[in-house]
């Protein structure tokens, strides 16, 4: 028996067995958890669907963020499964490349869109469309990086997405709290995952933290995991539109 027996979580962004979506499936199902992870199209589909199968999944269910439709139906897919849950992990973000390197003066409209819209929005689209859905004192957790409040070279808009997406969680804390719904992120150290990997010079990140950071570590999926178990229990009953740093300390260093 878990911490989390008897919750049930959806889970959007896993992507392999690499995302840190990933992370938090595996250590919300070990604390007893149910489970049902989305995929956005499919060609996601094909990796996600064993990835369910592996962990135990209750259910998956496609999810295209950018896709008016598919967040008019989401209810009614859950529905078919659960009729209430506990727990929505957002593990979302998605920027053009040419937008991930270079200057930040060179950012198109129609990349700032793409990731403010996929990055953040969804976010919030999630969350209205899901909220009938949602038992009292439910959780809400989202995944963010440190860049949305520091320059970090080459991530760019994507900085300005997560600062609009942790702007978000303070905005719907308030809003959902009066349901006892809390709504919180977690800065996650940087992990290679596939995301990661369109970030320029990602690997000279990670080579700076294992020599700057106080615990003179890289972060793992399964550190963000088990915070997220902390986030999504009843032992963060009182904690909501915060973000938790999960990044062995380099947030704290005045200059790196």
């Amino acid at each position: 028996m878990g911490i989390l027996s008897g919750k049930k979580a959806l889970i959007f962004g896993v992507a392999n067995d690499r995302s840190i979506a990933w992370g938090v499936a595996k250590a919300l199902k070990e604390q007893g958890a149910q489970v049902a992870l989305s995929y956005a199209n499919d060609a996601l589909k094909k990796r996600v669907e064993p990835l369910a199968e592996e962990l135990g999944a209750d259910f998956t269910f496609e999810m295209d963020v950018t896709n008016d439709e598919h967040y008019e139906n989401l209810a009614a897919s859950v529905n078919k499964h659960w009729d209430k849950f506990d727990i929505l992990v957002h593990s979302i973000a998605f920027a053009d490349r040419q937008d991930l390197k270079g200057r930040f003066l060179d950012t198109s409209r129609s990349g700032y869109q793409l990731a403010c819209d996929i990055s953040a929005f969804s976010l919030v689209g999630l969350s209205q469309k899901l909220e009938p859905l949602m038992n009292n004192e439910s959780s809400i957790i989202a995944m963010t990086y440190y860049g949305s409040q520091k320059v970090i070279k080459n991530y760019n808009v994507m900085g300005v997405a997560k600062a609009a997406l942790e702007a978000s969680t303070r905005y719907l804390a308030y809003d959902m709290g009066e349901k006892g719904v809390r709504v919180n992120c977690i800065s996650a150290g940087p992990i290679k995952t596939l995301a990661a990997s369109g970030i320029s010079g990602f690997r000279e990140l990670l080579a700076q933290v294992e020599e700057k950071a106080p615990l003179r570590r890289n972060v793992t999926q399964e550190d963000v995991g088990s915070n997220a178990v902390y986030l999504a229990s009843d032992l963060s009953k009182g904690v909501t539109g915060q973000t938790l740093y999960v990044d062995s300390g380099l947030s704290i260093l005045g200059g790196f």
